[in-house]
């Protein structure tokens, strides 16, 4: 297997990542053959996963529009895979040029990848760390250059958790990085579940079993289970819903309106919370 030029060094190319998997099903390029056979394995049971994946940014980038407009310009986005267009920093910055953006990930080639579109702007940075170890992220320098925890902060959990199985203890994870944030912080995520699936949750479940052949576990969570990560969060209108019926403004933003009108686009939930 030829390694691409981009590929950093020491990783191993035969094992597919969810982050890239993530990039393929956007149309990115920064992904393996053995990504894109990944990919398409799972897309054999669910078509639709680029449109649930459109409709995932889509969330986020008006999340995050909202979040600036609320008076938040820190954010700190785990699990952010490899930048795409319209990622976060793009999204914040447009709207405030003050905003400050870390991104984390574990996925060495979204880490290095990040580095690279970064370099050259101060007011963003990447971390390499992993969500179980929440300890590591909000001790890490780029954290403690870019964000003050005395100012409300947007933390953003995007298609993450659900790669966290509950041995994982994914609620306490959150609950340690909501007591790190300042009252008037976000916590914006969206999270896959059965629920809103145009399949029965038999056939869903198949796609379940690709993550798991590739040693990535994708947790399927019901909306209550979802919920529970927002505790000590107030729930902002229209609280946990599907994610293209949040907040949905397809005028100032052509992209926000690319999957709304497939089926599976309502998959799974997505929410923003403000915490007291």
């Amino acid at each position: 297997m030829e390694r691409p030029a981009w590929a950093p060094p020491g990783i191993d190319i035969s094992v597919p990542s969810v982050s890239r998997i993530y990039d393929y099903y956007l149309g990115g390029s920064h992904n393996f053959e053995v990504d894109r056979q990944a990919a398409r394995r799972a897309m054999e049971f669910m078509p639709g996963l680029p449109k649930i994946m459109q409709a995932n940014r889509a969330f986020m980038r008006r999340a995050v529009r909202h979040a600036v407009a609320e008076g938040v310009t820190q954010f700190l986005d785990i699990g952010s895979g490899i930048p795409t267009f319209g990622n976060v920093h793009e999204i914040a910055q447009a709207a405030s040029p003050e905003a400050r953006v870390v991104y984390v990930d574990h996925d060495p080639v979204a880490v290095a990848h990040s580095h690279a579109v970064l370099a050259e702007d101060d007011r963003t940075d990447i971390v390499a760390a992993d969500l179980r170890r929440p300890k590591e992220i909000l001790s890490s320098p780029e954290v403690g250059r870019l964000i003050d925890f005395d100012r409300p902060v947007a933390l953003l959990l995007v298609a993450v958790l659900h790669f966290l199985e509950d041995t994982d203890d994914p609620y306490a994870a959150v609950a340690e990085l909501r007591d790190a944030l300042a009252p008037g912080s976000l916590l914006i995520l969206t999270h896959a579940s059965y629920e809103g699936i145009p399949l029965t949750e038999e056939a869903a479940g198949e796609v379940v079993g690709v993550y798991r052949d590739i040693r990535n576990p994708l947790v399927m969570r019901t909306g209550e289970q979802i919920r529970g990560f927002f505790d000590g969060f107030e729930l902002l209108e229209p609280g946990l819903v599907s994610m293209p019926d949040w907040r949905p403004d397809r005028s100032e933003d052509p992209q926000d309106g690319e999957a709304p009108e497939d089926p599976y686009a309502f998959s799974g939930y997505g929410g923003v919370g403000r915490k007291a």
